[in-house]
This record gives structure tokens, C-alpha cells and sequence, in this order.
């Protein structure tokens, strides 16, 4: 069930580390341990890297070849530039702040709140968007602003593609460029914790169950890429009104529920 949770609310713009949190607290289960959280980000790293693995290797093939003077697709290498320069302000933050984050943020309080607060600015940014650019046409400029609000989801209960979506769409960015450059740049975001993760694993003495762990694995690269696809598939239609809706109905429970 956990790995089904990761798996569906890793991309959706609706929190997944808020989710993560109340579901183990309402059926009263232990932690679920490095291990496994390992495994799950492999998963949705495994599903969002298969779903996009055409755009991944033109990218990943015009950005070296722009790097040695090479003949290049232009559009693509400035795409792999604005991922990287996206992703510079989360490692920073991350590297800087990490003690704080983990021992003063993880509040039911800061998370119900957070859940709210971006749920409403997601539904705004929705219905003032201009829809002037897709993603091959960010600017390095838009890149770094929306690499500025990834940062911000290191706050528990921001949700990583909510806040990345909402920056997209504030600045010019069609829903479905918003969306397919949050997902190109949850890429080197999970992968990054990830590796951290399995570092810490390496050098823990804890046993690992591998069953588990392999079936957590499997299942949230199902769930996330049936998510991906479901949710570009539909985006365009609904917009963000139901997802606004959804964060406000789940912070209102976690109020509730931790009160």
C-alpha cells in the first residue's frame, strides 16, 4: 500500500510526503524503514526515466553534443541546460538546510498548512496562466525560478510537482509543458535521493527483508507510470480545480485527525 501511495502521489500535485505520513499513522504501522524507502524511489525514478526515455535520450544526446561543439538540436540542449540549472537551488538547499528540514518541518501542523496553502496557489496560477511557451522554449532565466520553487517542496507537504507546476504556469508555460517539465525535473531530483538513501543503507547494520523491497519497488514504478500517463492524458480537460479541492479536503483531515 505504501509503495501504491508513493507511486501515485510522487507526480501528482497533491503531496506525497503528506500522504506518506498519514497513511502509516492511520493504521498505526511502524516505520517502514531506509530500505524500502530506497526501493520506492528507485520505482518512480524507473517509471518516469521509461515514459520519457525518447525525450531523455535526445536531450541527454544534444546536451553532450553542445558541450563539444558538436552539430546539435538546438531546442533539446537547451531543455538539458534549463534541468540543470533547475536543479542547482534543491541540491543547495538541501545540503544547507537538511537538519532543519527534518527536525522542524515535519509537522502534521507545517504539513496540513503547506498542503493548503500551495494547493490554492496551484489552482491560481491555473486559472491566470498565459500559455506562451512549451518546454523546449524555458528560458535558463524561467528555469532558475522554477528551480527556486523546487527548493521550496523541501517543505513537507509543498508536494515537488505541485509547486514545480505552479511556478511553471505562472510563467508562461502551457499545462502540459508545466507538467512534462516537472516530471523531466523530478529526474535528477529523486535520483539525488536516492543515492543519498542507499549511501545511509550501505552503511547501515540493519538486516534488509528483499521481498518487500522488491515488490515496493515494482509497484510504485507501475503506480507512478500509470500516473504519468493518466494525469497528462487529462490535465488539459480538468485542470488543477479538482486538485485544489482534493488538497483542501486532505488538510483539513490532517488537521482533524492530529488535533
Amino acid at each position: 500500500m505504501l509503495a501504491l501511495v508513493q507511486g501515485l502521489t510522487e507526480f501528482l500535485p497533491i503531496s506525497s510526503s503528506a500522504h506518506l505520513i498519514l497513511v502509516p499513522q492511520l493504521f498505526g504501522w511502524a516505520d517502514q524503514g531506509l530500505a524500502f524507502d530506497v526501493a520506492v524511489h528507485f520505482g518512480t525514478l524507473a517509471a518516469v526515466l521509461w515514459f520519457f526515455h525518447d525525450e531523455v535520450r535526445e536531450i541527454v544526446v544534444a546536451w553532450c553534443r553542445s558541450l563539444v561543439g558538436l552539430e546539435h538540436d538546438a531546442a533539446d540542449a537547451r531543455l538539458g541546460w534549463a534541468i540543470l540549472i533547475a536543479t542547482i537551488p534543491v541540491v543547495l538547499v538541501g545540503f544547507l538546510f537538511e537538519d532543519v528540514i527534518e527536525t522542524r518541518l515535519r509537522s502534521p501542523l507545517v504539513i496540513a498548512s503547506t498542503t493548503a496553502i500551495f494547493g490554492v496557489l496551484l489552482w491560481v496560477a491555473d486559472l491566470h496562466k498565459k500559455e506562451i511557451a512549451d518546454e523546449h522554449r524555458i528560458s535558463l532565466g524561467i528555469a532558475l525560478l522554477i528551480g527556486l520553487a523546487q527548493a521550496v517542496a523541501l517543505i513537507p507537504g509543498t508536494s515537488r510537482s505541485g509547486i514545480t507546476i505552479t511556478a511553471g504556469l505562472a510563467l508562461g508555460l502551457s499545462r502540459q509543458a508545466a507538467a512534462r517539465f516537472s516530471f523531466l525535473l523530478a529526474m535528477p531530483a529523486i535520483a539525488g535521493a536516492a543515492l543519498l538513501e542507499t549511501v545511509e543503507l550501505v552503511r547501515s547494520p540493519d538486516p534488509v527483508d528483499w521481498l518487500p523491497i522488491g515488490v515496493g519497488l515494482l509497484v510504485a514504478a507501475a503506480s507512478a507510470y500509470a500516473c504519468i500517463k493518466v494525469f497528462l492524458g487529462v490535465i488539459d480537460r480538468i485542470g488543477m480545480l479538482p486538485f485544489m479541492l482534493y488538497r483542501l479536503a486532505l488538510a483539513g483531515f490532517l488537521f482533524w485527525f492530529f488535533a
